[in-house]
C-alpha cells in the first residue's frame, strides 16, 4: 500500500526510486530504442505506470527494467518501420540521437545490433546485472542470454574492426 507521501510500506518512496533508477533506465531505454530523446519519454511513462502500481510490486528495480525493455522495443520496431517507408520514398531521415557516455564507434556498432541483444549487451556491461537477473527482464532463458551475448560479441567485433 503507498501512503500519502508515496511511500509503499516498509519501502522506499515512489520518488527514491525514481531518483535511484531514472539515469540508468534511461540510458537503458536509449540503447534499446535508438533514440535518447525517446528514451526519456519512455522512462517517464513507464514511471507512471509504476506509480499507479507500485505497493503491488515485490522487485521494483526488475519491474521498471523489464517495462522499459518492452516499451523500447516497440519504439524501435516503429522507427525501424518509420525508416523504412522513408528509405523507401527516398526521404532523408535522421539518425539516432545516442548517448554521449558511450563512444561514437561503439554506438554505432551496437546500433546494428537487434534491440534484444543491445538490452541484452547493456544491462550486462553498463548495469553489471547477473545473467539471471537479465533473464527475468527480457523473460527468456538464461541459456538464451548468454548466447544473445555470444552473438552480440561476436557482432560487435566485426563491425568494429571492420571500422578501425
Amino acid at each position: 500500500m503507498v501512503d500519502d507521501v508515496g511511500r509503499m510500506s516498509g519501502e522506499s518512496s515512489v520518488e527514491d526510486i525514481y531518483r535511484a533508477q531514472w539515469g540508468d533506465l534511461v540510458r537503458l531505454a536509449s540503447v534499446v530504442s535508438g533514440d535518447l530523446d525517446d528514451a526519456v519519454d519512455l522512462v517517464q511513462e513507464v514511471f507512471v505506470d509504476f506509480t499507479r502500481d507500485a505497493a503491488s510490486i515485490h522487485n521494483p528495480p526488475g519491474w521498471l527494467r523489464t517495462a522499459v525493455i518492452h516499451r523500447s522495443r516497440s519504439s524501435a520496431r516503429r522507427a525501424g518501420t518509420r525508416r523504412r517507408y522513408l528509405e523507401l520514398h527516398g526521404w532523408e531521415h535522421t539518425g539516432p540521437v545516442a548517448d554521449r557516455l558511450v563512444d561514437v564507434d561503439v554506438r554505432r556498432a551496437l546500433a546494428q545490433l537487434n534491440p534484444d541483444q543491445r538490452a541484452t549487451v547493456f544491462m550486462r556491461y553498463y548495469l553489471d546485472l547477473p545473467l539471471e537477473d537479465i533473464a527475468e527482464v527480457l523473460g527468456c532463458r538464461v541459456g538464451t542470454v548468454k548466447s544473445r551475448l555470444n552473438r552480440a560479441e561476436n557482432r560487435l567485433k566485426e563491425i568494429l574492426h571492420e571500422h578501425p
